[in-house]
This record gives C-alpha cells, structure tokens and sequence, in this order.
C-alpha cells in the first residue's frame, strides 16, 4: 500500500519563506542530533562502565570515521541538489532516474569504506599517533563500526532524497526509533555481556540498518515522484556524472576538512590520555551545536535549488539571508549555553575533574564561537544550491585547512605556542576568513546569475 507523501512534503518555492525554512530545518535538526546520540550513547557507556581508555579510544576515532565517511556522504550533497531542481521543475523521469541511481551509489559507497575501514584501521590509527595503550581498543572499534558503512550509506542517500522534496518529519521518525534501539542495545552489550568497545560498535551497526531500512521502505512504498522500485536500480551515465560533478568537489571537501581535523587530533593525542579524554567528550557536545546549525546549510542547499529549478529567482536572495540570521541566532545560543554548563554536561562523559577541566577549555575556544562555523557552512550551501561546487571547495581547503595546516606546522611547533590552547584557537579564526571570502564569492555568482537571466 503507498504512503501518501505528499503531506510530508514542503512547497518551497511560493509563500512566506521563514517559517517553511523552520519548518524543514526543526524536524532535520532533531534528526541530526538522534543521529548524533549513537556516537554519544557509545562514549558515554564505554566511559562509566568501562573507563577512560576505552573513552579515549571511542572519542579519538571520530576524526577518522569523518575522514573515510565524508568522502562518500558528500556525493549526496550532489543527489540533493539534482532531485531538489528536478522536483522544482517537475521532470519527473530525470527525477526517477536520479533516485534510483543514488541509492545504488550508497550501496557501493558502503561496501568500499567497510573494505578501507577494516584493512586500513591498524595502519592509519597507528600514524595518528594514537597512545599505545589505547591502540588495540581504538582498531577493534572501528572495525566493529565499518561493518556496517553500507547502512549507514543507505540512509543517509535515501534521507537526502527526502529532504530534497522537503520531508524531514519522516527521517525524524526513523532515527527515533533506532535511536533508542541503539541506547538500549548500548547497555545489553557493554553491561551485560562485557562486549567493551566492540558491543557499542555492533549496538551502531544494528541501530543504523534499522534506519536503513526504514527509509528504504518509506521510498519504495512512496505514491511521490520519488518513489522507488528496487527492479530498476541502475547507474544512469547522465545522473552518475551529475551527481558526482556537483558532489565531488562537496567530498573533496569534506574529506580534506576532515584531514586537517585528524592532523590536530594527531597533535592533541600527543599531550597524553586526559587531554585526547576531555577533548573526546567535549567534541562530542560541540557536535550537537554543529548538527543544529548544519541543518540550516541542507535547508540553503534544498531551497535554493528548488526555486532555481522553479525559475523563483526573485526568492533566492531572502533564502539566503533568513538562513545565514537563523544560524546565528541557533549558534551563538547553543554554543554558549554548552560552555556555560561545561561541567555538568562533562560530567555525563566522565568523573576525572582532570578531563573536565581538559574539556571546558576546548568548550571555551571552539563552542563559544561556533556561529561562525555555521555561517561558513550556510553561504557554502547558498553557492551550492546554485549549482557551484568546486568554487565553495577551493575556498574551504585554503580558507579553513590551509590556514590549520600551516598554524601547526609552523608556530605551533615553537614552545611556546605548543599548547592545546593554540590548536583550538584555530578554529574560530580559519571560520571568519572562510565566510568573509564565501560572501564575496556568492556575491560574484549571484550576479552572474541575475545577468543570464535578462540576457
């Protein structure tokens, strides 16, 4: 029987623009934060019932799980702009064939990063200087993890196709439930049968096919333009290419993000297993100000590209404008708010005062300025929707990981700036460059854009 979907969906491109612009980002925020839960359920765990080497080797491999991850989930990026343009300009066919040539790309995407994860783990934790007696927890977690990447894959594309039509209540409904599947897995495995890192790996595995298949599911018994018939899995040349140029570059990105994020986690592991503890747990916290904020860069992706499917060129700007005010206001609120009950939260991850004190300081540097974080990522969305992908990525990797890169390969080298201190300070100043030149860049194409039109 089909799901009726169009009650699901968000007319993005005719009416008052701020509310329907809330009324996707609420649902995809509270999805992004349950997403978020299954890595938090496994640091909190594994820290009270198992301790802080089995936290330090949870936390310390989220930098690398981005960094194989962001590769493949950035082509979705490319799934959500093709659907959301055809879905604005009602060509149904290519619409078809880009749903269904998504969904096979995530299976592909997963079977390789479970390949890369399991044989590579050993090697790439060892050369990110990981301590040695966090080492054989860290390999055997991420083994466990990445068995599960064709899951996780398939959610995430089949989510995107989704949010691209504006239904972000469903995906909402899905991670709920997995969710708590996954909390309560959590304890069965870690407290009842001693499974130690390796159960919070297999209770995120199970949780995330849960949603897998949920949003499978919802696709294939869809009565929408987005309907989904697994007879008809192919990879369409046109859609594969489209995907992959406006993708790509979204990948490049995220992976080269994610790299220079690794490199300064190679360096704070070198300070020693309480610094890499508070630094996991704070890191954690700041992920959920991030998840909210990045809801907003996904809602710019789907209704700029909506309405310049639609030839709505007039409401673009508003778009624009209404996110960049909305993600300010979301990210000084909640990066400030975690700072300022540091020490409770913390203690959710830990009991150490020497982790917590450890953790407040990264709270301090990274959370209380994470609005522009969320600035940079939302005009980066803007350019996107635009169809300008490589533009956004070149602007990125010297605005954000070059200035990193060099900070640590120069002066944080020097005595005295080596210092955790001076790792974070990192952030906040590569974000403020990074959004000053993407201003200047959507500026450029916009304009181009309006002179296409008159012509």
């Amino acid at each position: 029987m089909a799901v009726k979907s169009k009650k699901y969906e968000i007319d993005m491109c005719n009416g008052p623009i701020l509310g329907k612009l809330l009324l996707f980002t609420v649902p995809l925020m509270a999805s992004s934060i349950l997403q978020l839960l299954f890595n938090t359920a496994d640091i909190i765990v594994v820290g009270k019932y198992v301790g802080d080497n089995a936290l330090a080797a949870v936390g310390s491999n989220s930098s690398l799980i981005n960094l194989l991850t962001n590769f493949f989930i950035g082509l979705s990026v490319g799934v959500n702009v093709l659907v959301s343009r055809y879905y604005g300009s009602s060509r149904k066919d290519e619409l078809s064939d880009t749903v269904h040539t998504s969904i096979l790309i995530s299976i592909i995407s997963g079977i390789i990063l479970s390949f890369i994860g399991f044989i590579g783990a050993p090697v790439i934790l060892t050369w990110m200087s990981v301590p040695e007696n966090v080492l054989p927890l860290s390999i055997l977690y991420i083994r466990v993890y990445f068995l599960g990447m064709t899951s996780t894959m398939l959610y995430n594309f089949g989510a995107s196709i989704l949010r691209a039509v504006g239904d972000t209540r469903r995906p909402l409904y899905y991670l709920t439930i997995a969710g708590v599947i996954n909390v309560i897995l959590n304890l069965i495995f870690v407290i009842g049968f001693n499974l130690s890192v390796a159960g919070v790996a297999l209770a995120t595995i199970i949780s995330q096919t849960v949603s897998a298949v949920l949003v499978i599911r919802c696709l294939v018994t869809s009565d929408s333009v987005i309907k989904l018939d697994l007879k008809k899995l192919r990879l369409d040349k046109d859609k594969t290419l489209k995907i992959i140029r406006i993708g790509l570059p979204a990948s490049v990105q995220g992976m080269l993000f994610s790299f220079s994020n690794v490199i300064i986690q190679s360096s704070i592991n070198g300070f020693g297993e309480i610094v890499v503890a508070g630094s996991s747990a704070a890191s954690n916290l700041e992920g959920y100000v991030y998840v909210s904020m990045n809801s907003f860069y996904q809602a710019t992706i789907s209704f700029v590209s909506t309405n310049l499917g639609a030839r709505k060129y007039e409401r673009i700007n508003r778009i624009v404008i209404l996110a960049l005010c909305s993600v300010t206001v979301v990210g000084l609120a909640l990066g400030n708010l975690v700072y300022f009950f540091g020490v409770p939260l913390l203690s959710i991850y830990t009991s150490s005062e020497a982790v917590i004190e450890a953790g407040l300081i990264r709270l301090l540097f990274i959370c209380c300025p994470y609005f522009l974080c969320g600035l940079m990522d939302t005009i980066v969305g803007a350019i996107r929707g635009l169809g300008y992908s490589v533009m956004p990525m070149i602007v990125s990797l010297i605005g954000a990981c070059g200035l990193r890169l060099i900070w640590i390969f120069t002066f944080f080298r020097l005595d005295y700036f080596h210092s955790p201190e001076m790792l974070y300070i990192t952030y906040p100043v590569s974000w403020t460059v990074t959004f000053l030149t993407h201003v200047i860049c959507f500026i450029i194409v916009r304009r181009k854009l309006s002179l296409q039109v008159r012509e």
